[in-house]
């Protein structure tokens, strides 16, 4: 079982991460700011930031910026939610017509508090999106709605065109890393969004003390679900409160993963130490 507090272990060099800069970046984040909008860039720490920002692209979080979970890897705020902003989906539509984005993620925090975990919110903020940019596609990053199919439908009767749900970590760590997510119960998620017709996809993180017979098994898992999309990519300890890194995995063996999942069936493997889930997301639509 990962530990919160063990000693630190050396960061290797190939996880360096470049500081955030440029005029696109700049725009993005007054944008945000302006609009009073939130992403999971900065709520959780994304290493990718400066990266995708100054390419233009941002992964918006929608329902707000706390948490009604509290993952033991995650930096999002994590209490009792403010009300819902029922300007939201308007205000997440003119963004990214205002940032001429081609490929726009959104992802939420978990809404456990709201009768239907924010599916109506979700729904609607989808089809603003693609009723003001037709020309834009849209990736959605869902929870598992309390594993509630009917909320789940609404944003699927959405059609977005990935609906993506991580799984986040191994079978056998899901209960110590995931604070009321299941491992069976995000796999139906997955089950259900392929049986839609609407591309699949999901991620996880290493160096929380999985194997690699644990990852390959991972894989297997989210392939029998139907899912079409992989991500994988190293876990860094956001603050002292969260779990320890128990390993740094080598870029070698992340190119491991990354062709086995392929020989397994997946479409888009992406598998890199600072690889996250909305990492070239564009490339998933293809």
């Amino acid at each position: 079982m990962p530990e919160k507090n063990n000693n630190q272990i050396h960061k290797p060099d190939w996880l360096k991460i470049k500081l955030p800069k440029g005029d696109n970046y700049l725009k993005v984040k007054k944008t945000l700011q302006e609009k009073g909008l939130y992403t999971i860039c900065s709520s959780g720490k994304c290493p990718n930031l400066g990266e995708c920002w100054n390419a233009g692209t941002a992964t918006f979080m929608i329902l707000g910026e706390i948490c009604t979970r509290s993952c033991k890897f995650c930096a999002t705020l994590t209490g009792k939610p403010l009300p819902v902003d029922e300007n939201e989906p308007e205000k997440i539509a003119q963004s990214v017509k205002h940032l001429n984005l081609k490929h726009v993620v959104i992802t939420s925090v978990d809404r456990d508090d709201l009768p239907d975990g924010g599916a109506a919110i979700w729904a609607t903020t989808v089809r603003k999106v693609k009723e003001l940019n037709p020309g834009t596609t849209l990736e959605t990053l869902v929870p598992d709605f309390g594993g509630n199919e009917t909320h789940l439908d609404k944003v699927i009767e959405s059609t977005p065109d990935i609906i993506s749900h991580n799984l986040e970590t191994v079978r056998r760590l899901t209960p110590q890393i995931r604070s009321a997510a299941q491992y069976e119960r995000s796999l139906g998620v997955l089950k259900q969004i392929a049986g839609s017709g609407i591309r699949a996809k999901s991620g996880i993180m290493v160096g929380l003390g999985e194997t690699e017979n644990e990852v390959l098994e991972t894989m297997d898992d989210l392939i029998n679900a139907g899912c079409s999309i992989f991500t994988i990519g190293q876990y860094l300890q956001p603050t002292p409160a969260h779990l320890a890194v128990v390993e740094y995995i080598h870029p070698d063996q992340f190119e491991k993963y990354r062709i086995a999942g392929l020989e397994k069936g997946f479409a888009h493997v992406e598998s890199k130490p600072l690889v996250r889930s909305s990492y070239h997301a564009e490339k998933h639509v293809e």
